[in-house]
């Protein structure tokens, strides 16, 4: 029972959930709660952590004994210590990172797939999203471009609601060669523009990348550059631009649509 803030494995816990460069280090991320924790591949679990009343509720019906080596039992206020939610559920785990190579990507699915570009995305919440829209509109790969915050962030994490674990991705990714790679396999790459083409009038049929710009300023010239066509979401009112999470998912379904006829 580990009952310190002080234990060797708190304060691993801690450092993973607050330091993004060290996650790297150690190519492990940390997951929390009872469904994200079940939507989990086993073999990529490394340490599972449970607070002593989580414990006796659900370890027994996961399969755990508390005697093996890589699960810890935690006195309630220590979880709630590491815990990133306001109301902890008492189980988390260490998890080891799965590496998607986009060439490996591109040369199984090819001309067929449905790609998206993701450029200096700073808010975990919107990646979280789009990562769990992205696996429901069937996106092939999302390519996050190496200034955009963390996928393995913890509010990225639980803001995907388990996709994270299914959804082919790349991160910390030069858009611009990953673009040019993609025109190398017959992508036709699309970018938002005030002058570009309804999203409803184009065709999507095709192999498709679409590029998302931030929050705050949209897709940078360069990037916006390699689109070899411009398309825009109709609004109605004064409205100029829609939340990323939004416009990636208004995107990526009306391909969806287009394929499923």
């Amino acid at each position: 029972m580990i009952s310190s803030n002080s234990n060797k494995n708190i304060k691993e816990i801690n450092k993973l959930n607050k330091d993004s460069a060290y996650r790297r280090e150690r190519d492990v991320f940390v997951v929390e709660g009872i469904r994200m924790f079940t939507e989990l591949p086993i073999e990529r679990i490394e340490s599972v952590y449970f607070s002593e009343s989580a414990f006796a509720r659900y370890g027994e019906e996961l399969g755990y004994t508390g005697n093996e080596p890589s699960v810890y039992v935690l006195k309630d206020n220590i979880f709630h210590s590491i815990s990133q939610t306001k109301t902890p559920q008492g189980l988390l785990a260490v998890v080891k990172c799965y590496h998607y190579e986009l060439a490996d990507i591109l040369d199984h699915k090819g001309e067929a797939g449905m790609y998206l570009l993701v450029e200096s995305l700073q808010d975990p919440g919107n990646l979280g999203t789009i990562m769990r829209t992205s696996e429901a509109a069937g996106v092939t790969c999302l390519i996050i471009g190496g200034a955009s915050c963390d996928p393995y962030n913890p509010k990225v994490v639980r803001s995907t609601m388990g996709a994270i674990f299914r959804l082919p991705f790349v991160y910390n990714v030069d858009l611009l060669e990953a673009a040019e790679l993609l025109k190398e396999k017959g992508v036709v790459i699309y970018g938002a523009h005030l002058a570009g083409q309804n999203i409803y009038d184009e065709d999507f049929t095709g192999g498709t990348a679409f590029l998302i710009g931030n929050e705050g300023n949209g897709l940078s010239k360069e990037l916006s550059s390699k689109a070899d066509k411009l398309i825009k979401i109709p609004m109605c009112g004064k409205v100029e631009s829609l939340n990323a999470a939004t416009s990636a998912a208004l995107v990526s379904y009306e391909c969806m649509r287009q394929r499923m006829k």
